[in-house]
């Protein structure tokens, strides 16, 4: 099963692993928001941050709400997204996803941000919305089925808080992708697994409350707004340890989602659930074992194995849908120092590989869907009927002339 992020109060157990690394588990960088930070914080927190974020648009911002967010236009470093013609290849697709996305002091997301521009890769990161919300406004937050401000991932001091806001916005100006992770982060009997429908919609309006509300809870009157309407930035995320999904599916396409990868799955091509793109965590080697694991850094970590494993095991993932189906790859990270970084390093490693080819495009969810979208029904039907690893007999000129 995979886990997402943890915070101070979570335990290291199977099903409760934290997005900021271990440090977390054990008090570590991050800690409750004093309330007597504030907005002069926000900025020194902000400023020292790596990785300056670009400039927004020129156009001016039309400020939403209490300014947190912004209509700044369309979102720049998109892709074109272009139909299949008759018999032709289909992209290989990449995308990788981080669970939680905050900027802790180990800056792994800043830094990841950055190798991202360097190395052409659009990711998608998926924001608990619990980042953004200062400890002393916790009780503003009611986790179905918990007390008022319950989280299992604890919340960030103010001036992590600032720099997660700050590598958000920039992320976005990169041309990447927010979703969201949700907020509390609740695993086991009485977590997500047990929520309705209704419960779903609750906390994800509750996680687009914290993104569009940070100015007035944090006191950040300094800080530019994110660039986006997170009404409509807003379109897909993964749940807390994989679970709950066919609730959340049922009331997906209600929330303005247009796809879900909270699903375990095979390197096959995705298909529609309940209105929306069900885009699982995929199988993927385990190089020396005889068992696959999900590609996501925790499963490898679990299932013993160590950088060159998960980075053996996730290019050899690549080459099996490289070389057969063409189905997108869909990996899944924590900005951790699990087995002392050992997965980040291997995740930077396959980055490096795999994006700069000119053959291979690393996209967020978002480009991923826009693509999926695009295309002819048809076409998508017939690439579905190929398993795992399997080429289109006669290749793709005569599989897909006239699909």
């Amino acid at each position: 099963m995979a886990a997402g992020p943890g915070g101070r109060r979570a335990t290291c157990a199977v099903i409760a692993v934290l997005a900021l690394g271990l440090a977390g588990c054990s008090g570590g960088e991050e800690g409750p928001a004093a309330e007597d930070k504030g907005k002069d914080k926000g900025k020194e927190a902000a400023a020292a941050a790596p990785g300056a974020p670009e400039r927004a648009p020129e156009r001016a911002p039309r400020l939403i709400g209490d300014g947190s967010t912004a209509v700044t236009g369309r979102q720049p470093n998109q892709p074109r997204t272009d139909r299949l013609a008759s018999g032709e290849e289909p992209p290989q697709f990449v995308v990788f996803s981080w669970d939680g996305a905050g900027e802790d002091g180990n800056r792994l997301f800043s830094h990841f941000r950055e190798l991202g521009k360097k190395y052409d890769a659009h990711m998608t990161y998926f924001l608990s919305g619990v980042y953004l919300l200062p400890e002393s406004r916790r009780t503003e937050y009611h986790p179905p089925g918990k007390a008022p401000g319950a989280s299992d991932i604890g919340y960030l001091r103010d001036e992590n808080i600032a720099a997660t806001l700050e590598q958000v916005r920039a992320a976005w100006l990169d041309g990447s992708e927010i979703g969201t992770h949700f907020n509390g982060h609740f695993c086991g009997p009485s977590g997500v697994g047990s929520w309705t429908p209704e419960d779903w919609v609750s906390e994800v309006e509750q996680a687009k409350w914290m993104v569009k509300n940070w100015r007035t809870t944090t006191g950040f009157a300094d800080l530019e707004p994110l660039p986006f309407d997170y009404d409509k930035e807003l379109i897909g995320g993964r749940t807390p340890c994989l679970e709950g999904q066919d609730n959340l599916l049922a009331a997906a396409a209600g929330l303005g989602f247009r796809y879900d990868s909270s699903g375990n799955g095979l390197q096959v091509w995705p298909q529609r659930r309940e209105g929306v793109w069900d885009i699982p965590l995929q199988s993927v080697p385990v190089p020396g074992r005889s068992f696959e694991t999900l590609s996501m850094d925790y499963n490898f970590m679990v299932n013993g194995a160590g950088e060159a494993e998960m980075r053996d095991g996730l290019l050899a993932a690549f080459d099996r849908a490289y070389d057969g189906n063409r189905a997108p790859l869909i990996i899944g990270n924590h900005f951790n120092d699990w087995n002392g970084g050992a997965y980040m390093r291997a995740i930077e490693a396959v980055i490096k590989e795999l994006c700069p080819r000119e053959d291979v495009q690393c996209v967020s969810f978002r480009q991923l869907v826009d693509w999926l979208d695009a295309q002819n029904p048809a076409v998508l039907e017939r690439l579905r009927t190929l398993g795992v690893g399997e080429r289109p007999e006669g290749g793709w000129a005569t599989f897909l002339r006239g699909a």
